[in-house]
């Protein structure tokens, strides 16, 4: 059984003041595997009060010092690989290649930040004027339970490139990660109060980073209705927000894809990371002259998925997060029968073979009309929906009705095609063919998927305010 009794503030490991025990799950076989003591407003205070004495010196450190901290975080992440790893098999139930990429993906964000900040102009000379980009200040960083480790890592190594000092407030149900990931931080030696991670309620601690006027930023990676509370709660003190939020993204199958390729990749982007993705392609529109097609080789491919124990290399989806999360979608998946939807794979209940463990059947509906709920609402899951489509401006008609724009997939044998549709899609990431992760790209959503970027450049950007100096020499 695991203890979990600390939190991370000005450098060091204490006692949080908040006495909540929150108990932590095994998903794949639903046994308690240990608690967590969590932190409370209290601690919110007194880690917002450390980030905001380190940020004075912080702040004017330079790039090369910023770069050398990142360097020393990101060996300091990479050597706890197995230790991170196996916290995620137990505690998340990713399958095996699944939590390998996300423990090197922990690591290598700093890298990217590294080659950002590298090639970042920090000043600008913009006609008469010098252009200054000065950190925002205190940040707070609110991460979810899906990829702990890589959303905690990859906020703070952005707040640190930018000079920024953070309070990171990660989910309780990935308490195990965040005790790795926090000791292989710590061991990186950053200036006490750099970074301080509490692990407390979204609406403890969560609310009191929200509230707090000593934060000047909020960074928050989750579901569209706590962001939107979030932009209310924000209002007061004008504070900055990113927000990276839900999304029901549309997979656009042209008339002349290859389905030998196209029906791969639809598997790959609707079933990744056990469906619990906000970027999951779910929605699989496909022309319906070759609609029947389709749906053979669809429900082949799915029905091959294997749905089991994550520490099992045949293993494609694991478990979901929790017995919450797993009511949720078997609660999608009656929706969808109740609604006149067809099954041509998965379906509720757990997987043959399987009567433990919050496994789902990888489920795919046909006979999806777009204004279904199943269509409609975000599932977290391995749910997709098929929704057939007359010609190229239906597709581009049906992608574009959601209220989501987090990303989107074309699938075309004709490139230039696929680029023009692609352009014409209300997404913040379109990807033609393939499933691959940019992160020199700009990453977030149009519409009710978020506010502002993350990555690159952009996501720089988001941390730094500009400052116009007038009657000073070029």
């Amino acid at each position: 059984m695991h203890t979990i009794d600390q939190i991370y503030i000005d450098g060091a490991f204490v006692t949080p003041h908040g006495e909540e025990r929150f108990e932590l799950f095994n998903p794949a076989t639903e046994e308690v595997i240990g608690t967590v003591r969590l932190a409370d407003q209290e601690d919110a205070h007194r880690a917002i009060a450390a980030a905001k004495r380190a940020l004075p010196a912080f702040s004017r450190t330079t790039v090369a010092e910023r770069i050398a901290l990142l360097r020393r975080m990101h060996a300091a992440v990479e050597a706890r690989g197995d230790d991170l790893f196996a916290a995620v098999l137990e505690e998340y139930g990713a399958p095996v290649n699944r939590g390998r990429w996300m423990v090197g993906h922990a690591s290598s964000v700093f890298l990217d930040a590294i080659e950002t900040l590298e090639h970042f102009a920090f000043e600008r000379r913009m006609g008469t004027a010098t252009v200054v980009m000065q950190p925002v200040g205190v940040v707070g960083l609110i991460t979810p339970w899906n990829s702990d480790a890589g959303f905690i890592c990859g906020k703070l190594a952005t707040a640190i490139a930018a000079g920024c000092t953070a309070v990171i407030k990660p989910s309780e149900m990935s308490a195990l990660q965040t005790r790795v990931v926090t000791e292989a931080l710590h061991a990186a030696g950053a200036p006490a109060g750099v970074f301080n991670i509490i692990t407390g309620r979204g609406d403890v601690v969560g609310a009191a980073i929200v509230s707090s006027p000593d934060i000047a930023k909020i960074s928050f990676t989750g579901s569209t209705a706590v962001g939107k509370g979030i932009v209310r709660a924000a209002a007061d003190t004008l504070k900055r927000v990113t927000l990276e939020l839900g999304g029901k993204s549309p997979v656009v199958i042209l008339d002349d894809a290859d389905f030998d390729a196209a029906v791969p990749l639809a598997v790959m982007a609707g079933f990744a990371n056990s469906g619990q993705a906000c970027i999951a392609g779910t929605r699989l529109l496909v022309p319906r002259t070759r609609l029947a097609d389709f749906e053979a080789r669809m429900a082949a491919a799915a029905n091959a998925v294997v749905s089991g124990d994550p520490a099992d290399h045949a293993t494609d989806v694991g478990p979901m997060v929790s017995l919450k999360q797993w009511e949720r979608v078997q609660g999608y998946i009656s929706k969808g029968i109740a609604e006149g939807a067809r099954l041509i794979a998965g379906g509720e209940g757990r997987p043959d073979g399987h009567s433990r463990g919050w496994l789902v059947r990888p489920t795919v509906f046909t006979d999806v009309r777009n204004d279904m709920v199943i269509a409609r609402e975000e599932i977290f899951g391995p749910v997709l929906s098929i929704i057939a489509y007359d010609d190229e401006e239906d597709a581009i008609a049906i992608a574009n009705d959601t209220p989501y724009g987090l990303q989107a997939y074309v699938l075309s044998s004709d490139a230039a095609r696929a680029r023009r549709v692609a352009s014409r899609i209300d997404a913040g990431r379109v990807l033609v063919n393939t499933i691959a992760h940019e992160p020199k790209a700009p990453f977030g959503g149009f519409k009710q998927s978020g506010l502002g970027r993350e990555y690159g450049s952009f996501g720089l950007e988001a941390y730094l305010e500009p400052k116009a100096l007038l009657g000073v020499d070029a």
